[in-house]
């Protein structure tokens, strides 16, 4: 079992749980292959995808995660909806607490909204990303992706480069790889770094090649524009030349680095089509392990004990 009832993010989380997460995913990686995709551990429990962002992967995966442990899942998008009225999130939150909700997976562009609701409902609490705070499963399944391929997470060298600024992403990687023993770049331009990048764990590089240079692992962020209020760089297509990756950039890590990306990508902004689609990138296995930490988050939280 988990040390608490709650999924806000790694900064505070064990590295015991995170282990109990990911061992737990490894495990459930062969339900998502079976023929009948079913198991009825959640049976009978209710799980809300409280969304007020767009999204496509995350809120696919947990319904998907849900459904395959034979929970009844509901997504909530605020365009339809009471929010449209001025109804609050709190006030949202209690409604659907009231019709015996057991945990509400939330996405919302405000920093801190899953520690919010924490202190107003008493069902579980998955942060799905909240601002530029932090989006912890998508941490864990980038450690199950390259666990499985490097066999561990100690004393790699995984480099995190792009839009630092605004991503949640970068936050959640950078506690959750430290954690386990790994040692973190980051790179990108100056005026998306934040100031105070080292308190969270992570050395800042120069240049995106020093970051680069012998990583095990690449990770690169997405240029998040609709964060962005003033223009932080000249042009998308500068950008792309100046950082983005290519496959002479990525020659400059290890031979059997591993290229992972949240997504979507912006292809031939973050990426060339050459990486992406390159033997060195698990964009693709991201997908599917999202789906098993997902699936391993809800069976911890609100069914473990069955």
């Amino acid at each position: 079992m988990l040390s608490g009832k709650h999924l806000l993010g790694l900064e505070q989380a064990k590295k015991s749980d995170i282990e109990i997460i990911l061992d737990t995913a490894d495990s459930f990686k062969e339900i998502i292959d079976r023929d009948v995709k079913k198991v009825p551990t959640l049976r009978g429990k209710s799980v809300v995808n409280l969304f007020y962002e767009p999204s496509t992967r995350t809120r696919t995966s947990f319904e998907l995660a849900g459904k395959y442990l034979s929970a009844d899942t509901i997504n909530f998008a605020s365009s339809g909806s009471s929010v449209q009225k001025g109804e609050t999130l709190k006030d949202t939150a209690k409604t659907l607490e009231m019709m015996g909700v057991d945990a509400v997976v939330i996405r919302h562009s405000s920093s801190g909204a899953a520690n919010y609701l924490c202190n107003h409902i008493n069902a579980s609490i998955i942060n799905a990303g909240d601002g530029t705070h932090e989006h912890p499963t998508q941490a864990l399944l980038d450690m199950l992706t390259v666990r499985e391929r490097k066999g561990t997470l100690s004393g790699l060298k995984v480099a995190i480069f792009g839009d630092i600024l605004h991503s949640r992403v970068a936050r959640s990687n950078i506690f959750g790889f430290t954690k386990m023993g790994s040692e973190v770049f980051v790179a990108g331009p100056s005026t998306l770094m934040p100031v105070d990048i080292e308190k969270t764990g992570a050395k800042l590089a120069k240049t995106i090649d020093e970051a680069i240079k012998d990583a095990d692992v690449v990770i690169a962020l997405r240029i998040q524009l609709e964060r962005q209020q003033n223009g932080l760089f000249p042009t998308v297509r500068e950008y792309a030349k100046f950082f983005g990756l290519d496959r002479d950039k990525l020659a400059l890590a290890k031979p059997d680095a591993l290229l992972l990306h949240p997504g979507p990508v912006n292809r031939g902004v973050e990426l060339t089509s050459e990486v992406i689609d390159g033997n060195q990138s698990v964009i693709n296995y991201q997908v599917k392990s999202g789906v098993a930490v997902r699936m391993a988050v809800l069976y911890h939280l609100i069914g473990g004990s069955r």
